[in-house]
């Protein structure tokens, strides 16, 4: 076959195009896709904020992830690309929603039910979440990563370059995301159950000072190995 029928073939137009993505771009994609989904589960848990008394759901770890992913894709890939991401992340999150609910809708085997109770009425409880919070999940998660990649981007005409100029703009982008994603989240999810506004506080300072410690350092690193990456690509 010569070069042009080779270059011609589906086959290799698909190879061709998969070399054109970038390495950092496509380990980043994978790791969204992940923590989009792993968000949601370990959000279950309160975890405290040593050596404060503050508490937070665990979920805000894998988020500020999503944070940083996308906040070094825009960066690195430009702001239409980060905003692409966070709308395609919704795909993981309809298919593990679905498959929860298929898994939570057959019937356990007598084994466990004999033997593992305790189990079964622990993953149920996991994962058997309402559906207002099922519903306040994806409408915080759109909302706060779209705005965070909004503010980070046009940030980055207002003179914050540089590895300074990062941090800022990714604490900055972060931290008003965050509260943002905290009070939609919580007020869809429980505002009429019970008074919001001690938690709703607490949620939005702890968050709030989670993105001011963490993010500026993990976008600098996220940043960093991305760019060691591609320079190591083929």
């Amino acid at each position: 076959m010569s070069e042009e029928q080779l270059s011609a073939a589906p086959g290799h137009s698909l190879t061709n195009a998969a070399a054109a993505i970038p390495r950092a771009l496509f380990i980043y994609i994978v790791l969204y896709g992940g923590m989009t989904v792993l968000a949601g589960v370990v959000a279950f848990k309160q975890v405290q904020l040593w050596p404060s008394q503050l508490a937070v759901e665990a979920g805000i770890f894998p988020f500020l992830l999503l944070v940083v992913i996308t906040s070094t894709i825009a960066q690195l890939y430009g702001q239409k690309l980060a905003n692409r991401l966070i709308w395609i992340g919704f795909i993981p999150l309809a298919l593990s929603a679905a498959l929860i609910f298929l898994v939570l809708g057959l019937p356990p085997s007598p084994e466990m039910v004999e033997f593992r109770a305790s189990d079964l009425a622990a993953f149920e409880t996991v994962l058997g979440q309402t559906p207002r919070i099922l519903m306040a999940g994806p409408a915080a998660y759109i909302t706060s990563l779209l705005l965070n990649v909004w503010i980070f981007s046009k940030l980055a005409g207002s003179g914050q370059s540089g590895t300074i100029g990062l941090m800022v703009r990714g604490a900055i982008a972060s931290a008003l995301s965050q509260a943002v994603d905290s009070v939609i989240f919580i007020t869809l999810a429980f505002y009429g159950e019970f008074d919001i506004t001690n938690l709703l506080i607490g949620q939005v300072i702890a968050k709030v000072t989670l993105s001011i410690v963490l993010v500026p350092f993990l976008i600098t690193g996220g940043v960093a190995l991305a760019r060691w990456l591609d320079s190591k690509q083929d």
